[in-house]
């Protein structure tokens, strides 16, 4: 492509240069689709280049939470912990696009504005806000799921003298915090691995807290050289059970019941898993998440331990959650947070009582009192699944624009696909196991069906994808009825829309399962694609 050119045709443009756009680039250009990727950031890396805040980590083990694709590059990167902290991803990230020499076809500083499909030529034209636009026969969405950050803002923060800062688009320089009276709004993900960082750093820190959440000790460790061996000793094995898994981690679930077992037994099991399982503590038994009484038992072990953590009783009780099963809002994995609360210079406040009514010059002033800050990090998350597909103008057939079609909630076939917007394929969207599973495994196995999709197209001369819409409305049922199988719909949570005000109420991700799910869509291409037409 020469510099400059005021038109670019492709066979697939891929949006978004994180984990699943790099996947999506190689694995097209090895089918040998003439392939390019739009980034709007100067850098690729998609979550992890913005999400740079202290402590910020994966909580997939670093051994599962990287690509499967080339069996070289598994046994030569050396992760240093079990779970990797971001500048380890982002240089893990660099390192793919170098060796597999992907950056000469990705395209920075690019981002979508619209992009508008032409029934009459079968191909795409995008736009990105300069003078160089696309024309694409595939437009593949690979933007994430955790990247349209929530802009949240209170009244009278235009009159705060001091700095406010965004756990998604933290400084790249870093911030030095030292000495300085620091607020964390937000105990999700972002906030519960900060908190402890921050603590160390700051004269004084104050958390403001909704609603308590669970969360499991990362139990992280270095990674020795013994266990680096035997993993990528068995590596294809572990790969396979990951596969096989509901969740795409690396180890076979419990198949028994919790309430199967007798409370000793299933006390040590919990145990074990407190110490090594992380985020998939979940699966300790295989009804945590299914049966209300098994759950239970789950969510009282983990409130015990929680307790034996925070030494002050009120404190206590207002970091214990309560009302609502464990995992039914996405738990965080950390490393200290509930004992950083033992510190003298670490207060939280509790917005259920005293919720946040306005900022003022010296700081924040709560319906209780204020509270002066040098320094404001909201970690209040993101408009997961939908912002970011959302925020661009994408238009289909007849003029309808995507957010249009799920003006009553995202409506897919397979999690991949939409009817009205032909040959537009999503990775990791609303109706896929997305943020479910790992998703890096689960962008993994929807790309390489994509990649084979595509080649029987090409094989057959067709020029034109299109989800069914029949398959569409059955696939939203059967995401419903299996979401309906779980305890998930008994908490308002991101998984059902309610991380946003006025944004549809409906769940989101499919929790049928990674193999479940594979077995869906390799029965589809095996039906000839059944659910799409093909023109």
């Amino acid at each position: 492509m020469a510099e400059g050119d005021a038109e670019i045709a492709l066979d697939a443009l891929v949006v978004g240069a994180g984990f699943a756009g790099l996947r999506a680039l190689w694995g097209l250009r090895e089918k040998g689709f003439r392939t390019r990727v739009i980034e709007a950031s100067d850098e690729i890396g998609g979550v992890w280049n913005f999400n740079r805040y202290p402590g910020a980590r994966c909580d997939v083990e670093s051994f599962d939470y990287s690509y499967r694709f080339s069996e070289e590059l598994e046994q030569d990167w050396r992760w240093s912990e079990r779970y990797a902290r971001q500048p380890e991803i982002l240089a893990y990230i660099n390192h793919v696009a170098d060796r597999f020499d992907l950056r000469n076809s990705i395209d920075l500083s690019t981002r979508l504005e619209s992009a508008r499909y032409c029934e009459k030529t079968q191909v795409w034209i995008v736009s990105t806000g300069s003078e160089r636009e696309y024309r694409a026969r595939y437009l593949i969405l690979a933007m994430g799921q955790l990247s349209r950050p929530k802009n949240t803002i209170y009244p009278g923060q235009e009159n705060y003298r001091g700095r406010v800062l965004y756990s998604a688009t933290w400084p790249r320089d870093g911030v030095d915090l030292s000495g300085k009276r620091v607020a964390i709004i937000g105990t999700g993900s972002s906030g519960v691995q900060m908190t402890p960082i921050v603590a160390e750093q700051a004269e004084h820190l104050s958390v403001f807290q909704r609603t308590a959440n669970y969360s499991i000790p990362a139990a992280n460790a270095p990674v020795t050289d013994e266990e680096d061996a035997e993993i990528k000793a068995n590596y294809r094995q572990r790969r396979k059970d990951a596969r096989n898994s509901p969740s795409g981690l690396g180890f076979i679930p419990n198949g028994k019941s919790a309430l199967d077992v007798t409370p000793e037994e299933r006390e040590r099991e919990y145990e074990k898993a407190w110490h090594k399982l992380g985020f998939g503590f979940a699966l300790t038994y295989k009804d945590i998440l299914l049966d209300l009484e098994s759950n239970r038992t789950a969510s009282e072990f983990i409130q015990r331990k929680i307790a034996a953590k925070v030494h002050d009783p009120v404190l206590r009780e207002k970091l214990t959650p309560q009302g609502f099963p464990f995992g039914t809002r996405r738990p965080s994995v950390d490393d200290g947070f509930y004992e950083t609360f033992n510190r003298d210079n670490v207060a939280l406040v509790d917005l259920a009582e005293t919720p946040i009514v306005e900022f003022y010059s010296e700081g924040i002033r709560t319906s209780a009192a204020e509270i002066p800050f040098d320094v404001v990090v909201y970690a209040t998350g993101f408009d997961t699944f939908t912002g970011s597909l959302l925020a661009p103008a994408i238009i289909g057939r007849h003029d309808v624009t995507l957010a249009e079609k799920w003006e009553a909630g995202p409506v897919t076939q397979l999690g991949l696909a939409v009817n009205g917007f032909p040959n537009m394929f999503i990775v990791g969207g609303p109706g896929s196991p997305s943020l479910l599973s790992n998703v890096l495994l689960s962008s993994e196995e929807q790309l390489d069906w994509l990649a084979d999709l595509l080649v029987h197209a090409r094989e057959h001369g067709i020029g034109e994808i299109e989800a069914d819409e029949a398959a569409e409305r059955a696939w939203v049922e059967h995401v419903n009825e299996r979401a309906a199988e779980t305890l998930y719909l008994m908490t308002p949570s991101y998984y059902v829309g309610a991380e946003m005000p006025g944004k549809p109420r409906v769940f989101m991700p499919y929790s049928g399962g990674v193999r479940y799910y594979r077995r869906i869509i390799e029965n589809v291409a095996a039906e000839g694609y059944s659910g799409f037409t093909l023109r």
